[in-house]
């Protein structure tokens, strides 16, 4: 391990007290990191009366900047608005390097912008697949290959992500390193006492929306209901395909067999799991997918669907995949029951145990983090250069959106020289 210790602020529009797979990331992350001797920072928008400075465990600093979200947990984009209160917290803190997170993060892109002006050695993690044909993907693209074309190093969940993030943002392969999520094992732990196998629960933790594959619950619930009657489901979240579910459970007169638990606390998650046999997972898209490994460390035998990093999470003895089809997913099911006597639910977490760790994520992060700071410094000419390979019109709009950052900067900078010239007269 380096002896040197970095200064490190975390950004992204997602932190606690939201609960999801970029949060907890970014808190297990910053605990370790801050075990190893770095002094971490967190920044992020308000949540609720969550305003202000605050404190974690373990000394972790949070700036809850009073800007309120504009859409999905994101502040509205402002571009250079956000500039002055981030160049304070860099200077106050006296941060070394800047790590943001997500690529939906409005506050993710506009810090690490700002950072690169100012001369800071930036690091992205891309936790999330995205498309190429869409509106949306394609907008998204755009703004990231806009952030990552001068980026110092990225990082990626999974190696199907990293191939995704590589092919959309343009970024060289050798500046992408793979860095997997992991599990709190000492939170996720099995029952004490095995479940009996009269009854079958299958335990579905997840937000109700179409990327989590909802939609394909609603037709896998009733036909394994209809295979197997010893068979319980129970399911956990909230969103917009709630409805469909349980309008689904009232044709099929399934409300004693299908429990609907709505919006889990991440704190009593654990008490969910340890409930059921079975975890399913229905995800269309998935960078890597955390849910799979709290299940596996609570000692359950996971059922998911093929799709993106997924089939990388866990050996294939831990696993059922399936193709997001009806049919090939209620086979899984059924070939999951089957195998269910030979899955022991402590050995499962001891083997999660040793497969993944938070400790082991951070000194990994460590090396890019080395990495970045051994990086030369580049001038504006040299960093508009890779903005103009972005595109004939893109790429000169993303040089005037620079070029104006950075004069921005240098009024800032001018600014505070005044400011603290005048206060020295007004001493005298």
């Amino acid at each position: 391990m380096a002896d040197l210790k970095h200064r490190i602020l975390m950004v992204s529009d997602f932190f606690y007290p939201n609960f999801g797979g970029v949060e907890n990331h970014i808190y297990y992350l910053s605990q370790c990191l801050l075990k190893l001797g770095h002094k971490v920072v967190v920044l992020t928008h308000a949540y609720g009366n969550r305003s202000g400075v605050r404190y974690m465990t373990g000394g972790l600093k949070v700036y809850y900047v009073p800007w309120r979200p504009f859409l999905m947990q994101n502040t509205f984009p402002t571009i250079y608005g956000t500039f002055p209160i981030i160049r304070t917290i860099l200077l106050r803190e006296k941060i070394s390097l800047v790590h943001g997170h997500q690529a939906f993060s409005t506050l993710c892109h506009e810090t690490l912008m700002h950072a690169r002006t100012m001369g800071y050695k930036v690091v992205f993690t891309d936790h999330s697949l995205y498309g190429f044909a869409d509106v949306g993907s394609i907008h998204m693209n755009k703004v990231l290959q806009f952030t990552l074309a001068d980026v110092t190093r990225a990082i990626c969940v999974s190696h199907t992500s990293k191939e995704n993030t590589v092919l959309r943002s343009g970024l060289p392969p050798e500046k992408v390193f793979v860095i997997p999520n992991a599990v709190d094992t000492a939170m996720f732990k099995p029952a004490q006492q095995r479940l009996g196998r009269d009854e079958i629960v299958i335990v579905v933790i997840s937000r109700l929306v179409y990327r989590k594959g909802a939609d394909l619950l609603v037709e896998v619930i009733p036909e394994v209901c209809r295979l197997y009657p010893n068979v319980r489901f129970i399911v956990g979240g909230d969103g917009p395909k709630r409805v469909r579910l349980e309008e689904m459970r009232e044709k099929h007169s399934l409300q004693d067999r299908v429990e609907m638990l709505g919006a889990v606390p991440h704190a009593s998650v654990r008490s969910v799991l340890i409930s059921g046999h079975i975890f399913l997972n229905s995800s269309l898209t998935e960078a890597f997918c955390i849910a799979i490994l709290e299940a596996a460390s609570c000692g359950l035998l996971t059922v998911s669907t093929r799709v993106g990093g997924v089939p990388e999470v866990l050996p294939d003895d831990m696993i059922v995949l399936a193709e997001p089809d009806p049919s090939d997913m209620v086979h899984a099911i059924r070939k999951a029951i089957s195998i269910l006597p030979n899955i022991d639910p402590q050995v499962m977490h001891d083997r999660m145990k040793r497969l993944y760790n938070w400790n082991d994520v951070a000194e990994r992060t460590e090396i890019v983090y080395n990495r970045a700071l051994k990086c030369s410094d580049q001038s504006l000419l040299e960093r508009l250069s890779r903005y103009l390979s972005c595109g004939a019109w893109a790429g000169k709009l993303f040089c005037l959106v620079m070029i104006i950052d950075f004069l921005i900067w240098r009024l800032l900078e001018l600014l505070q020289v005044l400011s603290f010239g005048s206060k020295l007269d007004g001493n005298t």
